[in-house]
């Protein structure tokens, strides 16, 4: 299989597209580390690996706190001596709302998971992944990157928009040490992360827009899904695109294309 001995660290493993690339990266003969904040949901996605004859671990972790970032990459050595993957998939949508209605917090607190998390999930597995050479790949989105008709969505699509430019950084600073870093920009999947938006007071700020029938083009309106996005990060991580690194790539049949 085509990720055999390798081990892969995935973050927001509980559920979407992660728990999807997960099972995937463990299909495909790699040892999946599968980080999250939702100790249930975890087990299950580790239960199903194993179900597979995969092997995986289940790792209690927030991705905006140093401290268990640092002590969730140091179980995966313990556990298995090396890291070679990592997909940096974590982050929420938190509040949406008027500018001068976000509370600073809410700002933050956004901040935090999505790029901070970032940072911290790469920070930590960058001594590792130097070892031997490696691939990150990290989620970002259509917002902020190439839609910005999301009114309201300012604290999320700032953090998607500094996603790629921390790709870019992070791929040209780790090229020389044989490590790739690109960057995913799903659009509409059907994933739970809407379970993690609260929108507020937005009537007055959205501008109106008519699109043709279907707001997805390639597929007639219908959501892209998790093992669609599944693929593609496979795809980043194998050696078929041992030559691709600081780019990326988006998976929206479309949509932002409309959307723009």
């Amino acid at each position: 299989m085509e990720l055999t001995d390798k081990v892969a660290l995935v973050t927001g493993a509980g559920s979407g597209i992660a728990k999807a690339t997960a099972k995937l990266f463990a299909q495909k003969g790699a040892k999946v580390a599968a980080l999250g904040r939702t100790k249930d949901e975890l087990e299950e996605t580790v239960s199903e690996i194993q179900s597979k004859n995969g092997e995986a671990i289940p790792l209690i972790a927030d991705v905006s706190q140093p401290e268990q970032m640092e002590q969730a990459t140091q179980e995966i050595i313990d556990k298995w001596g090396r890291l070679d993957i990592v997909f940096a998939n974590a982050g929420i949508n938190g509040v949406w709302a008027p500018i001068d209605e976000l509370a600073p917090e809410e700002w933050n607190k956004t901040i935090n998971i999505n790029l901070t998390g970032t940072f911290l999930t790469v920070k930590y597995a960058v001594p590792y992944l130097k070892r031997q050479g490696g691939a990150i790949v990290i989620t970002s989105s259509v917002n902020g990157t190439r839609m910005f008709s999301n009114s309201g969505a300012t604290a999320y699509s700032c953090t998607k928009a500094a996603q790629v430019a921390f790709t870019k950084m992070v791929a040209l600073e780790l090229a020389k040490d044989g490590i790739r870093v690109n960057v995913i920009c799903p659009g509409a999947i059907e994933t739970n992360i809407d379970d993690s938006t609260q929108k507020r007071d937005l009537e007055h700020v959205h501008d109106p827009v008519e699109f043709p029938e279907g707001k997805i083009p390639l597929t007639h309106g219908k959501p892209g899904t998790s093992e669609q996005v599944a693929q593609l990060v496979f795809f980043l991580v194998s050696d078929a695109s041992r030559h691709i690194t600081g780019t990326e790539v988006w998976i929206d049949g479309a949509e932002s294309l409309l959307k723009a």
